[in-house]
């Protein structure tokens, strides 16, 4: 697939090269001809990778028809008979699971599934400011004095060596159901379910771990079918009314939305519309989401609410809310995540303006990755902050918070956002592996890890180097792929619903369509809570008006030129969206980048 330069930008205001890919135009219409599709969306579908003989299962992906077998990962059928005997033996079964959404989702749907096989699950899940990421020798002593003998560790402990071994030497059954990058060995659990284990030919690494802990529940299910154990009174459990709680952990965990994930959060949101989940339900009343939820709410309303009691302390609120059947209770949580989640706002506002302060021109001018760090920061809002970061300066980022372990010990605790070209996961993997790091892993993307204080000078010069070893290779020139060039007039609310009901839901590995808007003027302009740019655009003869939103654009250099030069013609390239206000919609669009327009007239 070739491309070509868009409105001649070469260098935009955010550094970046608009290209403008070159889809096989014999697949785009041999795709319109035969599923009777728009040329435009068949070309979207055909720019990422969707085959003729797979558009019917992108677009319209059914749970008999597309969902895939559970028994294909590895591991899985030796689990899930172990699982069946636990079940019908009465053994103890307890939860180990992470404090984000993905390890929140996961562990309701393992305990709504075992509690209704008859079993009162405990779930532990560790205070993210104490005890920091992943399972613990402490956290399994808790759990087996609370009976449990059969421990599945959900979203983390593919790496977990020390910790593992601990449980076993307990004399626990241990159980991992993760989604993070694994090394070559393995921990000593008697059980490991990760897709992206070497020998695991399932094709299903793209999962969540939300996704790993329902296809368990999938397959334990049809072991005790298979041995009768739903003959007489006991009922199966209705696994798809748990769907919706699999598609909040995926959409808020970012994996690539292809494959199943399209089938989980599809059939996700239509099972949310009906909100039978009272945690759900208690968290949209809280957000004051009133229609029927969608991707959107979930990654920026549902998800930082339920993230956000792990952040002060209260890390076990979003596992509770999603796991109640009682909506009063469901509701009292959802409130007190709400406290908690403006509680973080506030303190993420300040420790941001730090982190800023604190990024030298030096800094962004000679080293590949931006570390920044403070003994008085939040040690829950590194990844936040770290993500605004790169997002702010197109650069890796590593944020470093500083917290006592259970035995006293300060520690250091980093979370890292990446850029494509520079994998986290491999670089903390390969520290810890060097001794540099206490624990260390994630995804390409993003990656937590701990470090003792006396290492961090040493692991800042490894980043420095690993960074530009593993980014030689790409174009030091972000490229901005847009998919076509749009006009103000022609972008209707009925043309913007008929991409998304087509192409999404939208994430990663299926991005949201992209526009180019060409010699676009700048009408009015003025900021907002003293962060966010707020403009009304036209073509540049004054044909059509349309409202624009540049998020976080005041401090950066494309927010500064639009501030300052808003005279000038402006190239806009970013995405329209459907705004609904007291049941009227409009278009606007989300500004991701822009170019002055040179030698208009």
């Amino acid at each position: 697939m070739s491309e070509s330069l868009v409105l001649d930008v070469q260098k935009s205001l955010k550094d970046s090269r608009w290209v403008f890919p070159k889809a096989a135009q014999d697949d785009v219409a041999r795709i319109a001809q035969t599923h009777d599709l728009p040329e435009f969306v068949a070309r979207l579908l055909t720019l990422r990778g969707v085959a003729a003989d797979d558009v019917q299962g992108f677009l319209y992906p059914t749970l008999r028809d597309n969902f895939p077998d559970p028994f294909s990962m590895a591991g899985m059928r030796e689990l899930a008979e172990a699982l069946g005997d636990a079940v019908q033996k009465g053994t103890k079964i307890g939860i180990f699971a992470d404090f984000d959404v993905d390890g929140a989702t996961s562990s309701s749907i393992l305990k709504r599934f075992f509690r209704h096989l008859g079993q009162d699950v405990p779930v532990y899940i560790p205070d993210r400011l104490c005890e920091g990421y992943g399972p613990s020798g402490e956290a399994f002593d808790s759990l087996k004095e609370q009976g449990a003998e059969f421990v599945l560790i959900v979203d983390c402990g593919i790496t977990a060596f020390e910790a593992v071994q601990a449980g076993r030497d307990l004399g626990l059954t241990l159980a991992i159901l993760d989604h993070h990058e694994p090394e070559d060995a393995l921990p000593n659990a008697q059980h490991v379910i990760d897709a992206k284990r070497s020998d695991d030919t399932s094709g299903l690494d793209m999962l969540a771990a939300c996704g790993v802990a329902f296809m368990v529940c999938v397959a334990v299910n049809s072991v005790l079918r298979e041995r009768g154990y739903f003959n007489g009174d006991r009922a199966e459990p209705n696994l798809k009314a748990w769907m919706d709680i699999v598609a909040l952990g995926t959409v808020c965990d970012m994996v690539p939305m292809r494959g199943v994930n399209r089938l989980f959060v599809r059939s996700g949101f239509e099972q949310m519309a009906y909100m039978n989940n009272p945690g759900i339900k208690a968290l949209c009343e809280v957000a004051n989401i009133q229609e029927a939820p969608t991707v959107q709410h979930a990654g920026w309303s549902l998800g930082p609410r339920i993230n956000a009691g792990s952040r002060v302390h209260r890390s076990d609120l979003g596992s509770k809310l999603l796991s109640t059947d009682d909506l009063e209770e469901a509701r009292s949580i959802a409130w007190t995540l709400e406290d908690c989640n403006k509680e973080r706002k506030e303190i993420q506002s300040s420790m941001m303006d730090e982190a800023i302060s604190k990024v030298s021109t030096e800094e962004l001018d000679q080293y590949p990755i931006i570390v920044v760090g403070d003994p008085d920061w939040h040690p829950g809002l590194s990844g936040l902050v770290a993500g605004r970061l790169k997002e702010r300066f197109g650069k890796p980022v590593v944020c470093i918070t500083y917290a006592e372990n259970p035995e006293g010990v300060l520690e250091g605790r980093g979370s890292g956002r990446s850029v494509p070209g520079f994998s986290m996961a491999d670089a903390f993997i390969d520290a810890r592996q060097k001794g540099l790091l206490v624990k260390g892993g994630g995804h390409a993307m993003a990656g937590g890890f701990t470090i003792l204080p006396d290492k961090l000078p040493e692991f800042r010069e490894y980043l420095y180097q690993n960074v530009k070893e593993q980014l030689e290779a790409h174009d030091p020139t972000p490229e901005i792929l847009i998919d076509s060039i749009a006009t103000i007039q022609g972008a209707r609310a009925q043309w913007v619903k008929m991409v998304t009901q087509y192409v999404g839901p939208f994430g990663v590995d299926n991005p949201e369509p992209v526009f180019a808007l060409a010699n676009v003027r700048i009408w009015a302009v003025d900021v907002l809570k003293d962060k966010h740019i707020r403009l009304q655009l036209s073509d540049w003869e004054g044909v059509g008006r349309m409202k624009a939103m540049l998020f976080g654009g005041v401090g950066t250099e494309l927010g500064q030129a639009i501030l300052t030069q808003k005279h000038q013609p402006f190239h806009f390239a970013g995405q329209f969206k459907i705004n609904s206000w007291q049941g009227r919609e409009s278009v606007e669009f989300h500004i991701s980048d822009g170019a002055l327009v040179i030698n208009n007239h």
